[in-house]
């Protein structure tokens, strides 16, 4: 679930742990962010949840200490693991993001992760119009191509959608935009996910037009409508979420 394009592959599917230590995870971090176990409450204590969860002392200790690292949980001595407030939790870690939605976030959660992307994305873009090399350029029109490819597979073309917005962060040199792939392939994940179940033929055409105005944009070095053509992107997707 951890890795880039993961959240996207599992549109046609709900996501698997691949072993227990990542079920274990997996299942107390949707429980966190769903509310199921709320914040400012004690988890079950251990002998529970290794019944619940039919794993070793071990597994859950590990488990833990990776909920820990993301500031889901903090564990107390004499107290117990207790859910930490919601400003504590690592809001740009991919496994986050994917609790996040399959948990189901509200309006307010979409309202500011589409703030965090109309802040940061039509600044890469502006800059990837500015530091883009031949390289750069080759990569985002194989992405486009792929999305091409991929008209008749709306899964296939969110994930090819998705890797050209990573090409765009890649050619802005910036070192903070890759911290929010996370959050691109949320939005993403968003956009897509009705069209999975129910494909559109017009909203996929449209994607495919405005991305490649976005490539072209960034291939003249034409920053600001690099810009605008990003910012125009984000407010569809937005609407379509």
């Amino acid at each position: 679930m951890s890795e880039p394009g993961s959240l996207i592959r599992s549109l046609s599917g709900r996501m698997t742990a691949r072993n227990f230590h990542s079920h274990v995870i997996n299942e107390i971090g949707v429980g966190i962010i769903s509310g199921k176990y709320p914040i400012g409450t004690n988890l079950p204590n251990d002998a529970d949840m290794i019944t619940h969860f039919n794993v070793s002392r071990t597994v859950l200790r590990e488990a833990l200490k990776t909920l820990e690292s993301k500031g889901l949980v903090e564990a107390r001595p004499k107290i117990g693991t207790r859910v930490s407030a919601r400003s504590r939790w690592n809001h740009f870690d991919w496994q986050v993001l994917a609790w996040h939605y399959i948990a189901g976030p509200d309006e307010s959660f979409w309202a500011n992760l589409n703030e965090v992307r109309m802040s940061l994305e039509p600044v890469a873009a502006a800059k990837a119009a500015e530091n883009r090399t031949a390289d750069d350029v080759r990569m985002m029109q194989y992405w486009i191509q792929q999305m091409e490819n991929s008209i008749d597979s709306a899964q296939n073309f969110a994930l090819a959608d998705f890797e050209l917005h990573r090409a765009i962060a890649d050619a802005s040199i910036s070192p903070f935009m890759r911290s929010i792939s996370g959050v691109i392939e949320l939005a993403h994940a968003a956009t897509y996910e009705k069209i999975v179940s129910a494909p559109s033929k017009s909203l996929i055409d449209g994607q495919l037009i405005s991305h490649g105005k976005l490539v072209a944009a960034i291939e003249s070095g034409n920053s600001t409508s690099a810009s605008n053509q990003m910012k125009a992107i984000i407010k569809f997707e937005s609407k379509s979420s």
